[in-house]
């Protein structure tokens, strides 16, 4: 953009929040206020832009550490309601991924499964204070004789439970078709026969990195609305490739960044952590996330400004390349009609079907900006920011 006319820091902002002087827009509301008044004089005026975004995402979980026995144990194996977690971390700690099923889940064996309970479930039901059932097994060991630990806990009652997600928030992401004869079922849902539906999963103009595409305010330390309290940004997540053909304006046109986050479970909500059952597939766990964009100058005030009908991601065929590793393109099409309920694929008209909520993106950002213009939500400064190539 040539030489900055306005520059900002994440402190100044913070001051700002402290002395009830901050403004914040959504990034929906940005887009009206650039057009109108121009990214330089946009920047002058909002000081911070929020995003959310609610969706399933499978590569979440929780550490949970479950406490002492007397006499002790070492607990080799875990299960919470009769989901299995990692055991192999420490005495009475464990890892519970989103999508691993109940234990006696018939998977696929009757076709299509349905994963009526898994990982994410029961994460929902720890944050919604229902009583868990945990139960451990053990080889035994001088310091920790006990060979079997058995019991009722609630998420309160736990020493500690940390949401820990490693690959949340992609940066776009693939919408999918099937054009075989028969109908498959993937994680982008069921997709029918002959391009029948068109499967995505993004809230574009209002997910978070389509609205920072460069990274340029994200990364160790950013402080985030995550599964209903305050997150935090650790790392990008697994699979973050920035260095992917993007739009003129920077955006993505592929998969591309992710982010790694986590959160003390107790302060979060059953209504933005949700388990999920996806036919034929398995289990995950849908997650409310929303990003504040601090507007350190034009430039991001430009990149706040991105709009559904600038946005674009690739049509990729589900039935047949997906799962031969290809990712050839049937075609590339805009947020803006995908979310208009029809796009085109090889010259027919194709019902879309969004897999994450616009509804819930909007509530996560509009509670960003009530939280941030309170004072009782402050920007966390990046230690360094998530790898831009």
């Amino acid at each position: 953009m040539g030489r900055l006319k306005v520059k900002k820091t994440v402190q100044q902002i913070n001051d700002k929040i402290r002395a009830g002087k901050v403004v914040v827009v959504t990034a929906e509301e940005m887009i009206d206020i650039v057009a109108d008044k121009g990214p330089q004089e946009a920047a002058h005026q909002v000081d911070v832009v929020t995003t959310g975004t609610f969706a399933p995402m499978c590569s979440s979980g929780a550490f949970i550490n479950f406490g002492h026995s007397a006499p002790g144990t070492k607990a080799a194996k875990v299960w919470i309601n009769n989901v299995p977690a990692y055991g192999g971390v420490a005495a009475v700690d464990c890892y519970l991924g989103a999508t691993e099923p109940c234990e006696d889940d018939p998977l696929n064996k009757v076709y299509p499964g349905e994963f009526l309970y898994g990982g994410g479930h029961v994460i929902q039901d720890l944050v919604a204070g229902k009583k868990m059932h945990i139960k451990a097994t053990a080889y035994g060991t001088d310091c920790y004789p006990s060979r079997e630990y058995e019991k009722i806990v609630t998420l309160n009652s736990l020493p500690q439970a940390t949401l820990c997600n490693p690959r949340n928030a992609y940066q776009n992401y693939n919408c999918a078709v099937n054009l075989t004869n028969k109908t498959v079922y993937t994680y982008m849902g069921a997709l029918k026969p002959r391009a029948g539906n068109a499967n995505y999963c993004s809230a574009g103009q209002l997910s978070p990195l389509f609205n920072d595409p460069f990274y340029r305010t994200i990364g160790l330390g950013t402080r985030i609305f995550l599964g209903g309290g305050v997150g935090y940004v650790t790392w990008h997540g697994t699979q973050h490739r920035p260095g992917v053909k993007r739009a003129a304006n920077g955006t993505p046109l592929t998969p591309a960044g992710t982010l790694w986050v986590m959160g003390d479970m107790q302060q979060m909500s059953p209504d933005w952590l949700v388990g999920v059952s996806i036919q034929g597939y398995g289990c995950s766990l849908a997650v409310g996330l929303g990003v504040p964009i601090p507007i350190l100058d034009e430039e991001m005030a430009r990149f706040t400004a991105v709009s559904d009908a600038e946005l674009f991601t690739q049509v990729v065929d589900y039935g047949n390349d997906y799962p031969k590793g290809k990712s050839s393109s049937l075609g590339q099409v805009s947020y803006a009609e995908l979310k208009s309920g029809v796009i085109t694929v090889k010259g027919k008209k194709v019902p879309t079907v969004p897999l994450s909520s616009m509804v819930k993106a909007r509530q996560i950002a509009e509670t960003l900006k009530q939280w941030i213009t309170s004072g009782t939500f402050e920007l966390g400064t990046p230690q360094f920011t998530l790898p831009a190539a």
